[in-house]
């Protein structure tokens, strides 16, 4: 699986533009800010991941062009519900670009619910609740990784307080979020060479950002 399926839903033309329009014409394609919410039942149990992705600004503008319907200079939810469906289609293909872990073991997700797209500022949010399909006891850890190892869509989990919270969570639970090095220069400089359908081997980088929620 790759980033690009995440984007393949998209007519053909559209995706290639989109990715002409992106930061530099290279690879990654996409850029997305993203933050999390871990979401805990009443007995402690971690029982889904709240996540907010937000679009970088050219692929935002390329990829809402002509969904104002009522042409009122606005983007509303009802007029952007389509493109998020197709968003929210593909996205189990690529295994919703995260793992999720529960004392160390993978965990399977669920049917997403609550879906949808905001475009504010010129940046396009896709919010979704990703649901544990089987939610284990109460655990003492509960891991997430964020990211496309193929560097197709470069996710960042954004360096601010609230970039991965914990909502209902036990007293004393921690949260930790551990971010991928800075691609040195010249890997970045080699990668802005690659050409626009390329999909590099990305094996010996980190690129995917990992956040550890600790319970007493």
């Amino acid at each position: 699986m790759t980033g690009r399926a995440f984007l393949t839903a998209l007519p053909a033309a559209t995706l290639l533009a989109a990715c002409l329009a992106g930061p530099a014409q290279a690879h990654p394609h996409v850029w997305v800010k993203a933050k999390a919410e871990i979401l805990f039942a009443p007995d402690g149990t971690v029982k889904a991941i709240r996540q907010h992705w937000s679009f970088d600004e050219a692929y935002s503008a390329y990829i809402t062009q002509g969904l104002d319907k009522n042409g009122d200079g606005k983007l509303t939810p009802d007029e952007l519900a389509d493109l998020a469906k197709v968003n929210m289609d593909s996205l189990p293909e690529v295994e919703f670009f995260t793992i999720a872990k529960v004392n160390g073991r993978k965990q399977e997700f669920g049917t997403p619910t609550d879906a949808g797209l905001v475009f504010e500022n010129k940046i396009l949010t896709l919010n979704y609740t990703l649901p544990l399909k089987h939610p284990p006891p109460k655990s003492r850890s509960f891991g997430i990784e964020v990211g496309d190892p193929t560097y197709f869509v470069a996710f960042e989990i954004v360096d601010e307080p609230d970039a991965v919270v914990t909502r209902d969570a036990p007293a004393g639970c921690i949260v930790r979020v551990n971010r991928p090095p800075k691609l040195a220069d010249d890997v970045a400089q080699k990668l802005a060479q690659e050409d626009i359908t390329a999909t590099p081997d990305m094996s010996g980088y980190e690129v995917t950002t990992r956040a550890l929620v600790a319970c007493p």
